[in-house]
């Protein structure tokens, strides 16, 4: 009822009360002293009933849009308040809708407004939990201005707060510094045959330009078109490449899913600092490679994310719960065992990979 038209509080209770104690007194005494008592209480609220919706009239809520943050660092949010009216307003009450999983909802109390002004509320919400976090509204209440009746309105203000995974900073991280080494000498022998190559590589034909060696010219179709075409041939970066590949299958359970997904994150920094040309890649998005991109993506993954994405080519680190899918050449798997298991020796001799156990530091283990 608040947010249609008002609600007593709990002095417009104890008045309406008494107003009713009175009225009742002169019905049964007939005295007009207890009638006058009665239509001033009942004339005042019916004023204080009026007045809190007309405060709120004229009133506009906007707010800039939240920076991503890390997970554990402060999500700053900017609320503003705009009188678009000619009187002033008092006695206001501002609530952000905030989701419970940041803290619910905020509130903050303005004295006065003046007309034709606005009021800044600024104020942080402190963040554990990685995720996309939308709101869509903002509510204004006042009592103004006897504070027997609340009322309340609604006010569209979207907001989209972006939590992005903690990052472990890594000073060094075995598995992907394997896979360096491996993957540099095959980077090296494809830049060798890209080098020499006339043949097979070919991606696109273009006009040809004073300077290109003229062993990349197509006699064939320079006889076509009557001029000198050139072969573009595709080039291989000199940057050795790895994808962090995160498994969303059924098979985690939330904590371990949570360590992944801050390992994932840790691991492309990691490879982005190494000078690795670092991908993720999960079943619904494919492969992402921009670092707001990837950071995104891990703040918004959920279990059991389905797509049609195949898993890409090596070399590949594969993040899982479950052992027993085969992995292509000159790929990693890190095993994440769930608080349940039983971290026996025989469990860590039968993997190849890293097991990461739940009761040990995530980024000692990572870090070998």
């Amino acid at each position: 009822m608040e947010a249609n038209w008002v609600t007593p509080a709990y002095s417009g209770w104890v008045l309406f009360g008494i107003t009713l104690c009175f009225l009742g007194a002169a019905t049964n005494t007939m005295a007009g002293w207890l009638y006058v008592i009665s239509g001033v209480s009942i004339a005042l609220l019916s004023v204080s009933s009026v007045l809190p919706q007309r405060a709120l009239k004229g009133l506009s809520v906007s707010r800039l849009p939240p920076r991503p943050v890390s997970a554990g660092e402060g999500l700053s949010m900017v609320v503003t308040l705009e009188n678009t009216t000619a009187r002033s307003k008092s006695l206001l009450q501002l609530q952000d809708l905030v989701p419970v999983a940041l803290g619910g909802k905020q509130t903050y109390a303005i004295a006065a407004l003046a007309a034709k002004s606005q009021h800044t509320w600024r104020y942080e919400i402190p963040t554990q939990q990685r995720g996309i976090y939308t709101w869509q509204q903002a509510r204004l209440r006042t009592a103004a201005p006897l504070g027997l009746f609340w009322c309340s309105r609604l006010h569209p203000a979207k907001a989209k707060a972006i939590v992005y995974p903690q990052i472990l900073p890594l000073d060094r991280c075995p598995v992907i510094d394997s896979l360096g080494t491996e993957t540099g000498r095959q980077q090296l022998q494809k830049a060798a045959i890209n080098a020499s190559g006339t043949e097979g590589l070919t991606r696109a034909l273009r006009p040809y330009r004073w300077g290109d060696p003229t062993r990349l010219i197509h006699w064939r179709t320079s006889a076509r078109y009557g001029e000198l075409r050139v072969r573009e041939l595709e080039v291989l970066t000199s940057h050795q490449s790895l994808i962090i590949a995160l498994d969303t299958s059924d098979a985690w359970d939330i904590d371990s899913f949570e360590r992944a997904v801050i390992a994932a994150a840790s691991l492309y920094h990691y490879g982005q600092q190494q000078g690795l040309a670092t991908q993720l890649w999960s079943a619904k998005t494919g492969l992402v490679s921009d670092m707001t991109a990837v950071l995104t993506v891990l703040a918004g993954i959920q279990l059991s994310d389905r797509g049609d994405h195949k898993l890409p080519a090596p070399p590949l680190v594969w993040l899982t719960a479950q052992t027993g899918r085969p992995l292509p050449v000159h790929s990693a798997e890190i095993l994440f065992l769930p608080k349940t298991a039983a971290h026996s020796g025989e469990t860590l001799r039968e993997h190849s990979g890293l097991v990461i156990n739940p009761v040990d530091d995530l980024q000692r283990q990572l870090q070998g």
